[in-house]
Formats: C-alpha cells, structure tokens, sequence
C-alpha cells in the first residue's frame, strides 16, 4: 500500500506527553478526552488532559465511564496515565451544563489553552492539542479574537518572542489536505478582501510546515480558483486572472511546486487529490466542503505557522448531543496522534 507524504506513518515515531484543553466544558469535549483515554491502547503517545478535574469527575460518573482520574502536574503525567486519566487542574472554576454554555466558564477555557502553550514553551509537553470552543461566551466574557488560531498566533509571538507570525489553518486527513486563504468571515467578505499577497503568504506557509512538520521534502500545492470554472477565461469573473493566477506565478519563480488556479468543482476527486499534498483553497467553505464529506469522522484542525505544533478535532462542541454519551472521539483520536508525530518531528 502506498503511503501519502502526508499520512501520518510517513513520519517520524511519536515521543513525549501531550497537552489537551478542555475546550467548552458544557460540549462534547470531556466526554471525548474521556474516551480516548478509555481507548488509551490505541493513541501513540500519552496526554495530559487541563481540567477542572471535579467538573471531568461529574463528566465520567454521569456517563457511567470507569475513568479514574488522577490530579497531576505535567512532569507526572506520563507515569499515572496507563491506570488513570491524567488531569491538571485549572486555578478558574468550571460550571460546565450540559449544552448550556456560558460566559462563567470562559476564563477556564481560555486558561487551559493558554497554559498548554506555556508547557510546550517549557518543554513539559510535546505540542498542544485543542478542545472545540464556543466563541459566541468567549466573546461576552471578552474574548477579542476569531478563534483558537488568531490567539495561537499571538501567544505564540508573545512566549516564543517571535513576530508577527500568520498562523495558518491546514485541515488534514489520509486523503486530503485542504487550507483556506480566508477563513471566518463571510463570503462576501472573503471574495472582497482576497489579495495576491495573501495567496502567496498561506501558500508559503503552508509549504514550509509540509516540508519541516510533515517531511514532505518537495511539497506540490494545487490552487483553486476563486469562481466556477476558475473564471473560464475571465467570463465569469476577473478575480481568478487579476488575483490568483499573480500568486501562482509569484510562487512558481520562488520554487514552489504550485498549480493554479484550478477549477474547483474537479480539484478534489481521488484521481485529483493524488496530484497535490495540499489544496489552497479561497475561502472557508470550498476547503471544508469537500474534506467534511471525505473525512468527516477523521479529519484535523492542524494550525501551520507556529514555532510548536498544534490540532484539534475537525468539529464544533456539538451542544446538542453533549451528555449522551454518544459523542465520537475518532477525531481527536486522530488529532493526538498527528499531534504526537508533528511534536517529535518538531522536537527532532
């Protein structure tokens, strides 16, 4: 069997403890740490879960969950997590309803996301694996970022002393690698504010971290084009001659292997995909699209541009199942063992 340069056996074996974040307390992220835990035979590499570890408690007991939960700091995780779940606890408070998220929790959320960067920095853990968070409570309590990889970004600049960095968004799987150029905002919004440069940054970006985190040693980007049929000639818009065609040139005289623009409603069929390791897509939705019906289950949120490595679960906090038990950890599954092999290739 063939192995994709990005499919995680091609690269280097996982080492060290992972840090997970709690994500919104009130979704599905407790239920999910608790099962990859439960499924703990299955992960390469061990993780420690930042929590408040009462409300992770009432999580497990509630579920019916035998998870024994141990209250650790990181230099202790490693050596409890094969008979217990490994959780270091947060100095805010956790209310945590079922489905019913709110601004109290949001100090907690955004202190364990935190404090999982500062472990990274310290070396106590091997990259930083995310949660799914609810913006709307994290904006009343505050909150003035986009999302996790916008505040990424700036702990990053911040801890690591470096700047500015443009993180960027890679959604991954065994069969596709997609990254949008604009990410969220409205598609009105994306088609208005869509620059050559900013083609040519994600696209740079992109392909640096598919050679130095993924050991892709050559990396082949296909660019989409922003409008059907990737403008057909100007016909249906000149974006796609005046705006992305600029940006593929650009890259091509820098040396990097891309194609473009591409139309996009024949980019991502298997014969298609076998051609790129990651498609440069021009906004939110014609990236998640079509790896949310390829790779639904098993897709991740791998954030690019930053001096650690970071994933995430490629799925919200899904409030409307929280607490039934019924939540599937295959993404997060996936999310700590691409985080585990990025971190000791990383690390190397």
């Amino acid at each position: 069997m063939t192995v994709s340069p990005c499919d995680p056996r091609a690269l280097k074996a996982a080492s060290g403890i992972l840090a997970l974040t709690q994500g919104d307390p009130s979704g599905i992220g407790p239920e999910i740490a608790l099962k990859c835990w439960i499924a703990r035979d299955r992960l390469a590499t061990p993780f420690f879960l930042l929590a408040n570890p009462d409300h992770i408690a009432r999580v497990a007991k509630s579920l019916g969950f035998a998870a024994p939960l141990a209250v650790v700091s990181p230099s202790e995780a490693i050596a409890v997590f094969h008979r217990a779940l490994p959780v270091v606890p947060l100095a805010n408070p956790v209310r945590g309803a079922f489905g019913a998220s709110d601004a109290y929790d949001a100090p907690a959320t955004l202190e364990s996301i935190e404090r999982a960067v500062g472990y990274v920095r310290s070396g106590q853990a091997s990259a930083v694996v995310t949660n799914p968070i609810a913006k709307e409570p994290l904006y009343r309590a505050g909150f003035k970022h986009p999302g996790h990889t916008e505040w990424l970004g700036e702990l990053a600049e911040r801890d690591w002393n470096r700047g500015p960095l443009r993180p960027v968004m890679l959604l991954w799987s065994p069969l596709l690698a997609v990254v949008p150029v604009t990410i969220h905002v409205s598609l009105a919004q994306a088609i208005a504010t869509l620059t050559t440069d900013a083609i040519v940054e994600t696209a740079r970006i992109t392909a640096a971290d598919l050679r130095s985190k993924f050991g892709v040693a050559a990396p082949r980007l296909a660019i989409a084009g922003l409008n059907p049929h990737a403008g057909e000639a100007g016909t249906m818009g000149r974006e796609d001659i005046e705006i992305v065609a600029p940006a593929v040139a650009q890259l091509q005289a820098e040396g990097i292997d891309a194609r473009g623009p591409l139309p996009p409603d024949t980019m991502f069929h298997a014969a298609a995909r076998a051609k790129y390791d990651a498609a440069i897509c021009m906004y939110h939705d014609q990236a998640l699209i079509p790896i949310k019906t390829i790779a639904f289950d098993t897709g991740v949120n791998c954030t690019l541009g930053l001096p650690f490595a970071r994933t995430s679960p490629d799925h919200g906090t899904a409030f409307d199942i929280a607490g039934k038990g019924v939540a599937d950890p295959a993404s997060l599954m996936a999310a700590l063992d691409l985080a585990a092999r990025l971190g000791a290739r990383h690390s190397a």
